[in-house]
């Protein structure tokens, strides 16, 4: 008998970004976010909320119906999430602490701040041309990213974060793209 998976285009397409995922953080995101949801005993959408997600797209990257989680920042909230449940359950009267903690502290690798690409001057409130930069001479950084995705860089600098934290930092501004 067939397989169902390979008769379904849109069943071929989720197994497919289900691999990506996995090649990517390490498993597919419905583990991780059933692992979080039921260790925390709490919704997709509470978690959604916890990490700075919308429930729809938590829900989307769950389904396999998207494979990447684009802000490296609500990647490392659920890579503390994770690091808390490996030390066990987490108290009932602990819980809403933890997931306010975990939204509201800063993640040192999240971009701060808005644009500053176009500032705009009290006087006139037009754009002011900003000065265009030398390109620079290739750092570590740029390297990285040249190899891989924000997302893996995230979770290396959270792996390599207690022993190593200046190589897990230059891991951060790799992917958050900045110098």
């Amino acid at each position: 008998m067939d397989d169902p998976r390979t008769a379904d285009p849109v069943a071929q397409e989720i197994a497919r970004n289900r691999d990506r995922q996995s090649a990517i953080y390490g498993e597919p995101l419905d583990e991780r976010i059933r692992r979080l949801t039921t260790g925390l005993g709490i919704t997709q959408a509470r978690l959604a909320a916890a990490v700075g997600l919308s429930p729809a797209m938590l829900s989307q990257l769950a389904g396999g119906r998207r494979v990447k989680i684009g802000d490296p920042a609500v990647l490392g909230r659920m890579t503390a999430l994770d690091r808390r449940l490996a030390h066990g359950p987490v108290p009932d009267a602990e819980r809403d602490l933890l997931l306010a903690r975990v939204r509201q502290e800063p993640t040192p690798w999240a971009p701060t701040g808005g644009c500053r690409c176009a500032e705009q001057t009290p006087a006139t409130g037009q754009a002011v041309p900003q000065p265009r930069r030398v390109p620079a001479e290739p750092t570590a950084e740029d390297a990285l990213r040249g190899v891989s995705a924000p997302a893996r860089l995230v979770a290396a600098a959270a792996e390599l974060a207690p022993a190593f934290p200046e190589i897990a930092e230059v891991l951060r501004r790799a992917a958050a793209g900045r110098r």
